[in-house]
């Protein structure tokens, strides 16, 4: 792929300045006719995911929000890959890989900053309303009501100080009240439980609306212990400017939109839910955690940012695989396999499907390659086939040409059992079975070694040099 016009030589100051960066390449679309965020948002924006194919579909700014003065943006991190890119601030779609894996090995602390724009308004207390942010409503008869879709929870291990972002389910449930779902495996409940058993209420600020590398490492599948802030820094080349919240003592991104500040209530939860997944399925009910909002501060005028969840493809789906790759992608390059590329289909919801290419040197090191990224995120993978170096892991159709010629079955298939389950899967458990009851909490995974463990013939193709002559004239045959 061809540079993307417009790529800025520096970081982005904020999602402004990204925008207008989309803008710049036509991968804005604005949206001035009158929307009703509590149905057609959503709509909107699942009829563009639908129609538009992959390689022209813009984000979405919907610039009249029936009732709000605040504009709602959608699909600005993971429209498309080309969108992906743009936020990566990388040359093109080839070097999305290779930009993460820097940026993992290498973060780049933020920097604390004495005042910044999300401070423009502070709301404190009664003055502090969920209610008064164009939230949408998702899945319209299922929803119980809107849901932050985008939101960049952070929270502190009390042990060791280290901040963690994670991006969490968290529906508005009143105007100062927001139920939040962490499962089991994800980092941010862990900090809750470890306040819980100090009987302290959870401090939280969720962030709304950043500069995007920070949405980016947000939904990645980052190291326990790693500031994601680190990680958003080396993504975007310099350090995030953070600064102090207003009533919680953790520290936020500076040049945010909107940041909603409070404490996750101590050893409390209650009913949050149903919600319509990245499984392309409505997620059950839970017993969530409950945050308390103390304050909202934010810009004047600011952008709302949403991301588009639900049946894959989604904005979800783009932007929690290429992350989810680039992690899996590090860590076998650190054991030192010999991966060339590493994908989670979208049809998974970038969760159940995962493909990894080698160039194979013995046997036995596709397994190798499995039970590797496996010890990545133990939920991920659930159906995990490994190619030779020549198979496009992101085209179906040649995975499936592996899938059929180069594997025994008897041979080639094996089944773990008793693993991690991948999260909120509906095949785990009955629908009346709580994502947190135990019986779905362990599943078992299926590795296919789909590379070649022989000499082959030759494939049945023209000469290269046919085929690429034919290319280069293929106007001249009236196509």
């Amino acid at each position: 792929m061809a540079p993307l016009n417009g790529k800025p030589q520096k970081a982005y100051a904020d999602l402004r300045e990204y925008l207008q960066v989309l803008e710049r390449n036509g991968k804005l679309k604005r949206i001035s006719r009158q929307v009703d965020k509590d149905w057609e948002i959503s709509a909107v924006a699942r009829v563009n995911f639908q129609s538009v194919p992959e390689g022209e579909r813009c984000a979405l700014m919907f610039e009249n929000v029936k009732g709000y003065d605040i504009p709602v943006v959608l699909g600005v991190l993971g429209s498309s890959r080309a969108i992906y890119a743009l936020a990566l601030r990388a040359p093109s779609i080839d070097d999305i890989p290779d930009a993460w894996t820097r940026a993992l090995r290498n973060p780049i602390a933020p920097q604390i900053v004495s005042s910044a724009p999300v401070h423009e308004e502070v709301h404190l207390g009664e003055a502090a309303s969920l209610f008064s942010l164009p939230v949408p409503t998702w899945t319209v008869g299922y929803d119980p009501g809107p849901y932050l879709t985008a939101p960049l929870v952070i929270t502190r291990d009390p042990d060791t100080g280290i901040q963690n972002i994670g991006t969490y389910r968290c529906q508005v449930k009143g105007p100062r009240k927001i139920g939040i779902s962490m499962l089991n495996v994800q980092d941010g409940r862990k900090h809750v439980l470890k306040h819980n058993q100090r009987d302290l209420p959870t401090p939280v600020c969720v962030a709304m609306g950043s500069d995007p590398s920070i949405g980016l490492c947000s939904v990645a599948r980052i190291p326990y212990g790693t500031d994601e802030m680190g990680v958003a820094g080396a993504l975007r080349g310099e350090p995030v400017p953070v600064v102090k919240a207003k009533t919680v003592d953790l520290l936020v991104p500076a040049n945010a939109e909107i940041i909603i500040e409070g404490f996750i209530r101590k050893n409390e939860t209650e009913r949050e839910g149903p919600f319509g997944e990245y499984t392309g399925y409505i997620g059950a009910a839970l017993e969530s955690f409950v945050l308390d909002v103390t304050a909202i501060t934010r810009r004047h005028k600011p952008i709302y940012q949403a991301f588009l969840s639900e049946m894959p493809p989604s904005e979800s789906s783009t932007i929690r695989g290429f992350g989810r790759e680039a992690a899996i992608r590090r860590h076998l390059l650190d054991l030192k396999l010999p991966v060339k590329d590493v994908h989670l289909l979208h049809a998974s919801g970038a969760g159940g499907y995962l493909v990894i290419s080698i160039k194979k040197e013995y046997p036995g090191q596709a397994q190798q390659a499995m039970f590797g990224a496996w010890a990545v995120d133990p939920t991920l993978g659930k159906f995990t086939v490994v190619v030779d170096e020549d198979i496009d892991v992101r085209d179906a159709f040649m995975v499936n040409w592996a899938l059929s010629f180069r594997v025994q079955p008897h041979k080639d298939i094996l089944i773990a059992p008793n693993t991690a389950a991948l999260r909120l899967d509906p095949s785990q458990a009955a629908e009346d079975v709580p994502p947190l009851d135990a019986s779905r909490l362990t599943s078992s995974k299926i590795g296919i070694d789909a590379t070649k463990k022989h000499n082959f013939p030759p494939t049945s193709l023209p000469p290269a040099e046919h085929l690429q002559r034919v290319r280069a004239e293929w106007k001249e045959y009236g196509f």
